[in-house]
């Protein structure tokens, strides 16, 4: 078997491909020979992506849609289908953190979060699933976090979340495993976003974090999707239910 990362002839879907790991995302499995939708909420966003996509000679459609309501997710993979010709890899990268003390944090931002953290994951795989059920093939990326598995304080909504995204991820794959639908997740620890930018900006700040990585530095952006793009591949073609840690060794430190 080759090694190299071949996506020839599939489609993505790749949720919160506005900035970030999401566009990184996006670019990478279009270097991999996918056509990809990319869809957030900011349109003009996601029309930069698109524009990064078709760059690689890739086709690319770009869907405004707020990603935790059914209907608004149904018209993603409808309009997928239709302009792209199917549906074949699904990344669910849509994300917010919320930096507050639960006393702070009001049912509404709770709310927020979990919507978008987790309840998008359900409806996208829910409205993927039987596409990929009736192909019998599919492969979902879910992302996750090292807030998975450690603790922090003004954390407990935003680590919750992605404690479920993990337990998410594996009920799944044993659910579709025998309609070789591969899902996986990818746990990043620290990675140069706007997501962090209350960090990277205070060099004070930073230097106490980059202490606690044994790497000393921060993630790229590009290290994660090329992680996704392997997971997406047939390289990880007896990989489901893992959670890939890419966090510089924060998690051993």
């Amino acid at each position: 078997m080759s090694l190299e990362i071949n996506l020839e002839g599939k489609v993505a879907i790749v949720t919160g491909a506005g900035r970030g790991i999401g566009r990184a995302v996006a670019v990478a499995l279009a270097k991999a020979g996918a056509d990809i939708c990319v869809t957030a909420r900011t349109e003009e966003q996601i029309n930069q992506t698109a524009e990064l996509v078709r760059a690689q000679n890739r086709k690319a459609v770009a869907v405004s849609a707020d990603a935790a309501v059914a209907s608004s997710v149904e018209g993603v993979v409808d309009k997928t289908i239709a302009e792209l010709g199917g549906v074949h890899l699904l990344i669910n990268n849509a994300g917010v953190l919320l930096p507050k003390s639960l006393l702070e944090t009001s049912e509404a931002e709770f709310d927020r979060v979990m919507d978008t953290n987790i309840k998008s994951m359900f409806h996208f795989t829910k409205t993927v699933g039987p596409h990929f059920i009736s192909n019998n093939y599919g492969r979902i990326v879910n992302m996750a976090s090292v807030g998975a598995f450690i603790a922090a304080p003004s954390r407990s909504t935003y680590h919750t979340s992605k404690g479920a995204v993990v337990m998410f991820t594996k009920s799944m794959a044993i659910e579709w495993a025998r309609h070789n639908i591969l899902i996986n997740a990818v746990a990043p620890g620290y990675i140069e976003t706007d997501i962090i930018s209350h960090i990277s900006s205070d060099e004070t700040k930073l230097s106490q974090y980059l202490k606690a990585i044994p790497l000393r530095r921060l993630g790229k952006v590009e290290e994660i999707a090329q992680l996704v793009a392997f997971l997406c591949s047939d390289l990880a073609s007896y990989m489901t239910g893992s959670v890939v840690v890419a966090d510089g060794g924060l998690l051993i430190s």
